[in-house]
């Protein structure tokens, strides 16, 4: 059986063959949500070019130390397997108090019925379960208002085969 580190580098080597003009360093690699079903879920809207934007808590990144994400910035998108599947490129960041988030980027998301009322509330919620800082969710905490745009898919080339 194939290690995912391993599995993330063929996938890299595999998607700079696609489109050389990748750059020849490993981008993060990471899943959408909190649970391998939610990562499944939002993974599917992204290939569908539907999801086009993501939010993260401000709080979030300061309390693991993360680098803030930067417009340019590849991500190579994992399932809920951790098999990697998509590139994706930072096209724009916003950071805004959660109760100023809009309906455009509400939109973006591509979530459920992708209104800003639906968002606000999966948001709230998600962040109280899941929120990786002390201070858990606020009316007023900063967001990371992601956009991007889907690079390249999975090919088949870097599926996972029998066993993997």
């Amino acid at each position: 059986m194939v290690d995912q580190t391993t599995r993330i580098q063929d996938y890299w080597r595999d998607a700079r063959s696609a489109m050389p003009e990748l750059p020849e360093k490993l981008p993060e690699a990471w899943a959408f949500g909190a649970t391998p079903e939610h990562a499944d879920e939002l993974l599917a809207l992204v290939l569908a070019e539907i999801k086009v934007g993501t939010a993260s808590s401000l709080w979030d990144y300061d309390e693991s130390g993360d680098p803030l994400p930067v417009v340019g910035e590849l991500s190579i998108i994992l399932d809920g397997s951790g098999a990697p599947r998509a590139v994706i490129e930072t096209t724009a960041i916003d950071i805004v108090p959660f109760d100023e988030v809009d309906e455009a980027h509400a939109y973006a998301e591509g979530e459920d019925d992708r209104t800003l009322a639906q968002w606000r509330e999966v948001h709230e919620r998600y962040w109280r379960q899941h929120s990786e800082n002390p201070r858990g969710y606020a009316p007023d905490m900063p967001v990371i208002c992601e956009r991007f745009r889907l690079l390249l898919p999975a090919g088949p080339t870097t599926s996972p085969g029998p066993g993997s």
